[in-house]
């Protein structure tokens, strides 16, 4: 649910009177906002870093950026988050003396997702028009475009949704040393992928955009695009008589476009394990962040590698 707008002018209002935020990037990201007896107050924004969605991009903060670590706020849905981010410009641009944002340092990352967002309607002035076009412009086969990351301020993920980076194929290991649980057996992913496109032709967000679809997979060889159903057929016939490389071509292609969350929830702590499931995903879910915080360097970890060409502008900064 959105925020009405009297709890995003207070949402807003709190996050340019954080003192955290000095001198500091700013990323919004998607995630619940805690509230206290049904309000918004201080004390969830004092804890905001220790939530799921903002501590998972937390720990993916590349390990060599030790000072000025980004502040990450949770800001609710997709719309929220956007939303957020052109009032909080608005703000500070009206009342500069009260907020400690730095307008050059703000930055905004939400899911990719499969429905149209547009810009324009929020913000005339911003160059890209909707989220779709960010994500062309950002990414070209599941792999940053480096030369353009400087030329935006609202980044989306390159695959369709945050989850998706949990079940990453660089992802198996951590599943395994952490004895995680896929439909009472060990969680392979292989299993996960299987199970996505084998519903694909079920889904009805899919199909009802298919032609962005279409748009996000096209280098992918020996896919028939030319239906949903077919879609499904061809991937399944490809990943199984393909090589370890083009496996994983059309794994990123899945996960730019069938949604991983419910497969992500399906994954479980073993049985010795006394907390909620939710606790132990996570914790999981910090331990891929510290992979990706890890790997940085390597474009295909978007997340990781956006904040590792962060730290690279500000390096620049501090040196002019």
């Amino acid at each position: 649910m959105s925020l009405r707008e009297t709890e995003l002018l207070e949402h807003c209002q709190f996050i340019l009177a954080n003192r955290q935020i000095r001198n500091k990037f700013v990323i919004l990201c998607e995630g619940e906002i805690k509230k206290t007896a049904g309000r918004l107050s201080p004390q969830s924004y004092r804890a905001m870093e220790d939530f799921p969605d903002a501590n998972f991009y937390k720990a993916c903060v590349p390990r060599d950026w030790r000072q000025k670590i980004p502040t990450f706020f949770n800001c609710g849905d997709r719309n929220d988050v956007l939303n957020t981010y052109f009032n909080l410009l608005r703000l500070h641009e009206q009342n500069p003396e009260n907020s400690y944002l730095n307008p050059q340092q703000l930055f905004a990352i939400v899911d990719l997702d499969l429905q149209k967002k547009d810009l324009k309607d929020l913000d005339d002035s911003y160059p890209f028009k909707d989220l779709e076009e960010i994500f062309e412009d950002l990414y070209e086969k599941s792999l940053i475009k480096v030369n353009q990351v400087g030329q935006h301020r609202i980044w989306v993920t390159g695959l369709i949704h945050k989850e998706s980076y949990f079940i990453f194929p660089d992802i198996q290991s951590i599943l395994s040393e952490h004895s995680a649980v896929y439909q009472n057996s060990d969680a392979r992913l292989e299993k996960i992928y299987l199970d996505m496109a084998d519903k694909i032709k079920d889904d009805a967000d899919l199909k009802n955009n298919f032609s962005r679809v279409k748009g996000r997979i096209s280098h992918c060889q020996n896919l028939e695009l030319s239906e949903v159903e077919k879609l499904q057929l061809s991937w399944q016939k490809q990943y199984q008589v393909s090589c370890d490389n083009s496996q994983s071509e059309l794994v990123l292609a899945l996960l730019t476009i069938k949604k991983a969350k419910q497969y992500w929830l399906e994954v479980e702590p073993p049985e010795d394990y006394t907390s909620p499931p939710e606790r132990y995903r996570e914790q999981l879910a910090l331990q891929i962040g510290r992979f990706y915080s890890d790997n940085s360097d390597n474009p295909s970890c978007h997340i990781s590698h956006l904040l590792k060409l962060l730290k690279l502008e500000l390096n620049s900064r501090e040196q002019e």
